[in-house]
């Protein structure tokens, strides 16, 4: 069975994408048909979108789902009347809130992803700029500034884990990759060990690093089960060994890793 989803926003569409999705996980046995339409802030746009609602359930016999983030009620009560079923993720919630808190909302479009404070604007850019600049030990020098350094085998997910924290978090984090040289008589790289309370290991199962190594440099040494296994494995002695904080990545998602991360490293966001 499939349904077809609209993700409708005056902004982004990330708010409503996030909650959208964070919903119809909850429903393994329905294949969702995903459109997010941002920046829907004109009465013409609305009409627009409402056409295109009404032409998919013309031609699929069954009503999209609508899920909504847009302050403009003229723009959400026009889309309202396409052939759907709606929910309106900001609205359903904006009255009582405003009742509960005896004050009115500001009703401004925008205002989530926005540049709403320019000192946690210029944080996140800082987090950003340093996990690019200290990726794959790229540079060292600067580890003393570090929140966090994550540690692992190449491909591990160290990367984009630092990326999302951030992006997210504002957090300084820096990762430093395993090399075959480092693995030989393997003990913690010198150059890591005056910052050992800032480490965080990431491990990954041999077969998923294999399939992730395999795609990058197909039938290479560096791909094959075998490496795959004995890095992992001098590794996660290592850490036990050094009494390293670890998490596995294979079957979590980027935003599970992190706040995974975040939440066992004891980090603090700074914004």
């Amino acid at each position: 069975m499939t349904r077809h989803i609209f993700m409708i926003s005056d902004g982004t569409g990330i708010t409503a994408e996030a909650l959208g999705n964070s919903l119809i996980t909850q429903f393994d046995s329905i294949h969702f048909e995903k459109h997010t339409l941002p920046y829907i802030d004109t009465c013409a746009k609305a009409l627009t979108v409402v056409q295109r609602i009404n032409d998919c359930f013309n031609a699929t016999g069954i009503k999209p789902l609508l899920f909504m983030t847009l302050i403009n009620t003229e723009i959400a009560a026009l889309i309202k009347q396409s052939h759907s079923v709606s929910f309106d993720l900001f609205n359903t919630f904006l009255e009582p809130l405003e009742q509960e808190l005896g004050a009115k909302s500001s009703y401004t479009v925008g205002r989530t992803h926005g540049v709403v404070n320019n000192v946690s604007y210029t944080k996140r850019i800082e987090a950003i700029d340093y996990a690019l600049n200290h990726d794959d030990g790229i540079k060292t020098r600067g580890y003393a500034q570090a929140d966090i350094i994550l540690i692992g085998v190449s491909r591990c997910g160290k990367t984009p884990s630092c990326l999302y924290m951030a992006l997210h978090f504002g957090v300084l984090a820096a990762n430093y990759p395993f090399t075959e040289d480092d693995l030989l008589n393997f003990t913690l790289p010198d150059l890591l060990k005056p910052y050992k309370a800032k480490l965080f290991g990431l491990t990954i199962d041999a077969d998923r690093l294999q399939q992730i190594r395999t795609e990058r440099r197909p039938n290479s040494r560096y791909a094959s089960r075998e490496q795959c296994r004995r890095e992992l494995s001098e590794v996660q002695a290592m850490y036990h060994h050094e009494n390293i904080p670890y998490l596995n990545s294979t079957r979590f998602s980027i935003e599970e890793i992190t706040t995974k991360i975040v939440a066992i490293a004891g980090l603090k966001r700074r914004f």
